[in-house]
């Protein structure tokens, strides 16, 4: 069962960049529902494409799978098809829990723990970014869609979810409150909402809706849209 995040509860002297650690990885599913508007949607309608999308032997790609939860929602809407579901984390500590809870679920899942960017993606109908290209660094985000782009099938789909920013300073301002007041609505103090702020500095970069619109249809999307946001949470559908 998940504790309850309180990893920036107390004051930090020196607070250290933030890793998806064993620290983390106990807290995750608390820590995640609590700071990101949306997600519990995200997840049930990611599992839904899939259902939509996944093509008879093909694979279906969780690209940084945490602890599996869009992998299992991809699960539950493909039963019965003949595909491979893929995860890929380079965390230990989550792949580690995740096969965990695949166990639980009695559900078959490949687990990979490994470098999304270094990673083997071929014959893709279904390839799921949750909340993950913001962590990689920005120079490696268009090979790494290029990759994926060119190891997806036509009518393949890629599902990206990510924090966005806004160019207009006031949408940027209004966003950013209102996301910290709905963690605030979760519990979170304002010494917490500070702290975890500070410790993501420089570890999770967000990009507009435009560049990630535009890098997806450079690398060879045909259709791109926005399919959900709420604050400066968004997510895309991008087809092949």
């Amino acid at each position: 069962m998940s504790k309850s995040d309180t990893i920036y509860a107390r004051p930090h002297k020196a607070l250290q960049r933030f890793a998806f650690d064993e620290q983390v990885v106990e807290v995750f599913p608390d820590m995640i529902q609590r700071s990101v508007p949306g997600y519990a949607t995200i997840i049930a309608m990611t599992g839904v494409m899939a259902g939509r999308y996944a093509q008879p032997e093909s694979n279906c790609y969780d690209l940084g799978c945490s602890l599996g939860a869009s992998s299992l929602a991809m699960a539950r809407e493909t039963q019965g098809r003949n595909i491979q579901l893929i995860g890929v984390d380079n965390s230990a500590a989550m792949i580690e829990r995740c096969r965990e809870y695949c166990q639980q679920s009695n559900t078959d899942i490949h687990l990979r723990c490994e470098s999304i960017q270094e990673t083997e993606i071929r014959n893709a109908s279904v390839v799921v970014l949750n909340f993950t290209l913001q962590f990689v660094p920005e120079a490696e985000r268009n090979a790494l869609c290029q990759r994926i782009s060119d190891a997806m099938r036509p009518g393949g789909v890629l599902i990206l979810s990510e924090k966005i920013r806004f160019a207009d300073p006031h949408l940027q301002e209004l966003n950013t409150d209102l996301h910290h007041a709905f963690k605030r609505a979760n519990g979170y103090s304002e010494m917490e909402v500070a702290q975890k702020r500070s410790a993501l500095e420089n570890v999770l970069i967000p990009e507009t809706l435009s560049q990630h619109q535009n890098r997806l249809k450079n690398c060879g999307f045909t259709s791109v849209d926005v399919w959900f946001q709420c604050f400066n949470f968004a997510s895309m559908v991008a087809v092949k």
